[in-house]
C-alpha cells in the first residue's frame, strides 16, 4: 500500500519508464504463456520486442467482449489451472454478460489499489465503512482485512428498500458512505423526504455507473458532505478516481494504460471524447491488451493541485453502446438526455426515471412524480414541447409514462439512460 502511495507522486519521467518496463513485461509475458495473443501477435505479424511504449500498443488490434467469450479457454495462462482461479463476471446490465479470471495475488493487487484511491480522499484505518451495494459484492476484502479487522466495507443490498437501507445504515454510523451512485441518489432522496438526521459520513463514495453533476451536488446537499466519484469496471477494479481537489479523475497510470480513440482507432486529443481502450500491466492470469471497456471518456492535459503525477480524465460520459443516435446522425451520450430533463421546469416533480431509446426516431420515458396532484395531461405536453426544444427537431416522438415504480436492473442499479437499438 505504502509503495502504491508513493506511485502516485513519482516524477513523470519515472512513471512513464514504470509503465514502460510493465507494459514491455506483459506483452512478452501474453506471448509466451497465454495460446490467444501468442496467435494474435503471430496472425499480426507483430514480435513482443516491436511493442516497446504505449505508442506501439496501436501495432496490436482492440479486443472485445466478443473476443474474450469466444476464446476464453486461451486466454488464461499457462502458468495457471483456471481450477485454481476466482472467476468474476460482469453485470450483464447491457445484455451481454462477461466473466474473466483472477489470481488470488491478483485480486488482492486490486483491493490495495482500490483503497489507495479512497485513502486518498480521506479514508481512515478503522473507520465505519459502509457500502450500498449488490450482493455479489458482499465479503469483497481480503485475509489480512478480515484478520485485522481494517479497511473491512459492511455491505447493505441495494435490492432492500430505501427505508430498510436507512435503518440499517443508521445502526451502522458510517465514517465513509460508499455505494452505486444511482443507490446513493435514490437514498438521499428519501432522507430528504423523511428529514433523517442521523447518518452523519465524513464523505461519500460512488461509482459502478454513471453519474451526472445534478445528482452530485444533489446527494452533497442533502448529506452535507463531499462526493467523490470513482471509475472502476469488474475486469479492471478502479481505473480512475477523483481527489479532494475535483480537478478530474486520477488515472492509474502504474497499473495500467488507458487509450481514447476515435472512430478510425486513433488517439484524441487531451478535451476530445474517445472510446476508452484498457490494457492491464499487472494480470498474468489473464492478461487483457487493448480491450475496449465499453466506455467514452475524455483524456485531460491539466495537472491536479494535489501533488499527485498520476495523468487525468475528465468525466467518463457514458458506455460506447449506449450512445443514442438521432435520425440527423447526430450522435449524444446519455449526459445530454439527463441534463435536458434536469432543465425541465417541472423537473422537481420528479423522483426518478427511465428514457429507454426504442427507435432511432422513438424515445420512451417513464416518470416517476412525486406530487400525485400534478395535472398528468400537463406535465406530459410541456415535456414533450420542452424535449423537442431542446433537440431541436419536431421528427422525434416522445411517449412519456408516469409510472408507480421503476425497478432497478437485475444487477442492482438504475441506469437511467439506455438504448435498445443494435
Amino acid at each position: 500500500m505504502n509503495t502504491l502511495k508513493k506511485q502516485a507522486f513519482w516524477h513523470p519521467r519515472k512513471l512513464a519508464e514504470y509503465q514502460t518496463k510493465r507494459l514491455q513485461s506483459i506483452i512478452r509475458y501474453a506471448y509466451e504463456k497465454v495460446p490467444f495473443y501468442n496467435k494474435m501477435m503471430k496472425d499480426w505479424g507483430i514480435k513482443p520486442e516491436k511493442i516497446k511504449t504505449s505508442n506501439d500498443l496501436n501495432k496490436l488490434p482492440i479486443i472485445r467482449k466478443k473476443d474474450i467469450r469466444g476464446n476464453l479457454g486461451e486466454m488464461v495462462s499457462r502458468d495457471f489451472e483456471v481450477a485454481n482461479l476466482r472467476m468474476k463476471s460482469t453485470s450483464g446490465s447491457t445484455g451481454e454478460p462477461l466473466s474473466i479470471y483472477l489470481s488470488s495475488r491478483e485480486i488482492e493487487f486490486r483491493m490495495a489499489k482500490h483503497l489507495r484511491a479512497n485513502i486518498s480522499c480521506g479514508q481512515k484505518a478503522f473507520d465505519r465503512w459502509v457500502t450500498l451495494t449488490g450482493p455479489q459484492h458482499f465479503g469483497k476484502s481480503t485475509r489480512l482485512q478480515r484478520l485485522f479487522r481494517f479497511y473491512v466495507p459492511t455491505p447493505v443490498s441495494v435490492f432492500d428498500d430505501v427505508s430498510t437501507q436507512i435503518l440499517k445504515i443508521e445502526r451502522l454510523k458510517p465514517d465513509i458512505l460508499d455505494g452505486y451512485s444511482s443507490s446513493l441518489f435514490l437514498l438521499a432522496n428519501e432522507i430528504e423526504k423523511t428529514k433523517v438526521e442521523t447518518i452523519k459520513p465524513r464523505f461519500i463514495i460512488g461509482g459502478a455507473e454513471l453519474i451526472d453533476n445534478y445528482s452530485r451536488e444533489h446527494i452533497e446537499e442533502v448529506f452535507g458532505v463531499q462526493f467523490f466519484d470513482q471509475y472502476s469496471s469488474v475486469e479492471f477494479e478502479r481505473m480512475a478516481w477523483q481527489c479532494h481537489e475535483g480537478k478530474g479523475y486520477h488515472i492509474d497510470a502504474d497499473a495500467l494504460i488507458l487509450q481514447f480513440l476515435d472512430k478510425n482507432g486513433d488517439e484524441v486529443s487531451a478535451g476530445e471524447r474517445g472510446e476508452i481502450v484498457c490494457t492491464s500491466l499487472f494480470n498474468c492470469s489473464m492478461p487483457l491488451i487493448r480491450y475496449a471497456v465499453g466506455d467514452v471518456g475524455t483524456p485531460s492535459s491539466e495537472t491536479c493541485e494535489c501533488g499527485r503525477t498520476l495523468p487525468l480524465m475528465k468525466m467518463v460520459e457514458g458506455r460506447k453502446d449506449s450512445l443514442l443516435l438521432l435520425p440527423n446522425g447526430r450522435i449524444l451520450t446519455p449526459r445530454a438526455f439527463t441534463i435536458a430533463l434536469h432543465e425541465f421546469k417541472y423537473y422537481n416533480f420528479i423522483e426518478k426515471f427511465k428514457i429507454v431509446q426504442k427507435k432511432i426516431d422513438a424515445f420512451e420515458f417513464n416518470i416517476k412524480v412525486k406530487d400525485k396532484t400534478l395535472k398528468e395531461n400537463i406535465f406530459k405536453t410541456e415535456l414533450t414541447h420542452h424535449l423537442k426544444t431542446v433537440f431541436k427537431s419536431d421528427k422525434l416522438i416522445f411517449e412519456i409514462n408516469l409510472v408507480d415504480d421503476i425497478k432497478l436492473d437485475k444487477n442492482g442499479k438504475l441506469m437511467s439512460v439506455v438504448s435498445e437499438l443494435k
